[in-house]
């Protein structure tokens, strides 16, 4: 008898997919097959994912860009997407099928739904992504990497976290070593696709720092293509050594050496700070659907691990008193490191696997399972 398979849906940033890839690692430890379900942008960020993933790109869209044309195509792109999916499901039925959000995510759900497969999606945010609120109501069971998620009304939530990759579990709880008159290192980043903001304020915001200090930091910053040669230009006018990348493959590493974490706060990003156990000024995206990137933020601030500054409110005048507060109290920067440890769910991905071991063998989730139903 074959391996269970599952297919993994998911795609459009590395928020939706590096939780994926999470989930992936912990089920084909499991002995399970797995299959991602994405596409040509999704794929991007497939770069980690265990070998053994077959990665199928299916053709999906969205209403949210291109011109009248483009949105013209949206829906039989879609259901050129649900039936290739439906074939391969037909072709090599799956044990459970698992979204992750993105429109790349639409093609399996949809199939899977079409062909009454056991299927559940996972919401990263704490307030529903569109696809994911489509077929909130259209699953067996909605896992939530936040805690409350707001959930459409008769929609029961189970909290499990945000599964974070092996390479972020390896860092687990890594040791933090407060910061003072010696190297200290600064980690910038605005989500897998960057940030402008962080690229205007950041820079000028460290380099206000009294000279002393300076002297001291290295930062790693993520920046956008179009804005890292002027980012990484400003660092060297200003005597601040600086990596100034478009994207960091190891994030990890930098975000356990590092003594501040200035950030977005995409659902991700809580995950990796709250497992590793980081000191963290957080910058919530403004346009956010829902404000989702507060509610993500709120429970790291709420534990008093982060510092949250409204994008409206985010100069780098603030930005460097906000700095200053962190890097001039290593008692308190220290105790911030424990809160965000306080407030981590390492286990995640095995709680997640957990679920779809249990909707694949019995075709249900069990009353008892979830948190509390929203």
């Amino acid at each position: 008898m074959s391996a269970p398979l599952l297919i993994i849906a998911a795609g459009g940033t590395g928020g939706h997919m590096f939780p994926a890839q999470a989930l992936a690692e912990v089920m084909l430890k499991r002995g399970w097959r797995v299959k991602l379900s994405t596409d040509a942008r999704g794929a991007r960020y497939t770069s980690g994912f265990p070998e053994e993933v077959e990665i199928n790109q299916i053709s999906s869209a969205t209403f949210a860009r291109g011109g009248i044309a483009a949105k013209a195509m949206v829906p039989f792109r879609i259901a050129a997407g649900v039936a290739k999916a439906a074939l391969n499901m037909l072709r090599d039925r799956p044990a459970v099928v698992v979204g992750f959000g993105g429109y790349p995510s639409i093609p399996a759900l949809g199939a899977a739904w079409a062909l009454r497969k056991p299927r559940m999606i996972h919401e990263q945010n704490g307030v529903l992504g569109r696809v994911n609120e489509i077929f909130a109501k259209r699953v067996d069971a909605v896992a939530c990497g936040v805690w409350p998620t707001k959930l459409p009304e008769g929609v029961q939530g189970w909290h499990v976290g945000n599964p974070v990759r092996a390479a972020v579990l390896d860092r687990a709880g890594a040791g933090y070593i407060a910061p003072g008159d010696y190297p200290m290192e600064i980690l910038v980043m605005g989500g897998s696709q960057g940030a402008r903001i962080l690229s205007d304020v950041v820079p000028p915001a460290l380099a206000a720092l009294p000279m002393s200090m300076i002297r001291n930091i290295r930062v790693s910053h993520q920046a956008r293509d179009e804005d890292g040669q002027r980012v990484a230009d400003y660092y060297a006018e200003s005597g601040i050594d600086a990596d100034v990348r478009p994207f960091f493959d190891d994030v990890p590493r930098r975000m356990s050496e590092a003594q501040l974490v200035i950030s977005r706060s995409g659902a991700s990003s809580i995950a990796d700070l709250s497992v590793i156990g980081r000191p963290s000024i957080l910058i919530p995206f403004a346009a956010a659907a829902g404000d989702h990137q507060s509610a993500n933020a709120r429970g790291l601030v709420e534990a008093g691990a982060a510092i949250m500054v409204p994008e409206r409110k985010a100069n780098p005048e603030i930005l460097t008193e906000q700095i200053l507060s962190v890097l001039e109290t290593p008692d308190g920067a220290l105790q911030m490191s424990r809160a965000a440890l306080s407030v981590g769910k390492p286990d995640a991905a095995e709680t997640l696997a957990d679920m779809v071991e249990q909707l694949g063998s019995t075709g249900s989730i069990s009353a008892g399972e979830e948190d509390e139903p929203s």
